[in-house]
C-alpha cells in the first residue's frame, strides 16, 4: 500500500523557527495540507510555510473550531476523505500544523480519521517548536530547573483548568487556548500568589505580537492562541 501521512510542526509563527527537518519533509512531500477555518482564509500554518519557502504549494483543509461536536466530526471526516484520496494515489502527504503535532494539534484527529478509512496507513510526525518555548525565550524566563515539574493545560473552557496545577508550587504552568479568559486567569494566579513572574504572549512571530507580564495584559481578553507561562513559585 503506497502513500503515507506526516504531521509537521511549523512552530508558533516566525518562519525562522521552522526546523531544517520540517522544511525538508515539506519540500519532499507530494502534497502539503494545512488547516483553516474557511477555504478563502489564510491559516497561520500555511502562512509560515509560504514565508519559509514560497515554492511549496499548500492546500487548505477546513476544520471547525466551534463547540459543536457534530460540526467538528464532519470537518474531520471531509478532510480525511480528501487525504485518503491522495494516499490511494500513492502520494506522500504532509500536514503542516502550528507548534508541535503531538500537543493540542488538529493533526491527531485527522490521522485517526484517516486510519478509520485506510487502516495500516504509515503515520509519522515531525516535532516543532512550541509557543511556550518562544515565549520563555522572549521573556527571558527560565521554565524548569533541577527536579521541578511542568504542567500544560488548555483553558479553552475557562480558568478552572488552572486550579489543580496551581496547587503544586514547584511546577511551572503553561496555559494554552485561554486567551478569552485572560482576566479570569490573572485572578486565579493572583489568588494563588503566582501572578508575579507570570508572562503572556500573543501572536508570537506575527504582526501584532505582544509579549509582557500577565499583570500588564490582564484587563482584556486575548486571542484564542495566546499563551501564559507561570514559573515555579519555589526554587531551591
Amino acid at each position: 500500500m503506497g502513500g503515507s501521512l506526516v504531521g509537521v510542526g511549523v512552530g508558533p509563527g516566525d518562519p525562522e523557527q521552522l526546523t531544517l527537518r520540517a522544511l525538508r519533509v515539506l519540500r519532499q512531500a507530494d502534497r502539503v495540507f494545512s488547516p483553516t477555518i474557511a477555504l478563502d482564509s489564510l491559516g497561520r500554518a500555511e502562512s509560515i510555510v509560504r514565508q519559509a519557502d514560497s515554492g511549496i504549494a499548500v492546500e487548505r483543509l477546513v476544520f471547525a473550531i466551534t463547540g459543536d461536536d457534530d460540526a467538528r466530526a464532519a470537518a474531520h471526516s471531509d478532510a480525511a476523505a480528501l487525504v485518503v484520496a491522495c494516499l490511494d494515489a500513492g502520494e506522500q502527504v504532509a500536514f503542516a500544523t502550528l507548534g508541535d503535532p503531538n500537543v493540542y494539534s488538529t493533526f491527531h484527529h485527522l490521522a485517526a480519521a484517516v486510519l478509520e478509512r485506510r487502516p495500516g496507513t504509515p503515520i509519522a510526525t515531525v516535532p516543532g517548536i512550541m509557543a511556550f518555548q518562544e515565549l520563555a525565550a522572549r521573556a527571558a524566563t527560565v521554565v524548569l530547573d533541577g527536579t521541578e515539574r511542568l504542567s500544560v493545560v488548555s483553558a479553552v473552557d475557562g480558568a478552572d483548568a488552572l486550579d489543580g496545577p496551581l496547587g503544586d508550587p514547584e511546577a511551572a504552568l503553561v496555559v494554552y487556548k485561554g486567551g478569552r479568559h485572560l482576566p479570569e486567569i490573572a485572578e486565579r494566579l493572583e489568588a494563588a500568589g503566582r501572578l508575579d513572574g507570570a508572562v503572556f504572549g500573543e501572536l508570537l512571530g506575527l504582526p501584532g505580537e505582544q509579549v509582557g507580564s500577565v499583570q500588564d495584559h490582564r484587563a482584556r481578553p486575548a486571542t484564542y492562541l495566546a499563551t501564559v507561562l507561570v514559573p515555579p513559585a519555589i526554587r531551591s
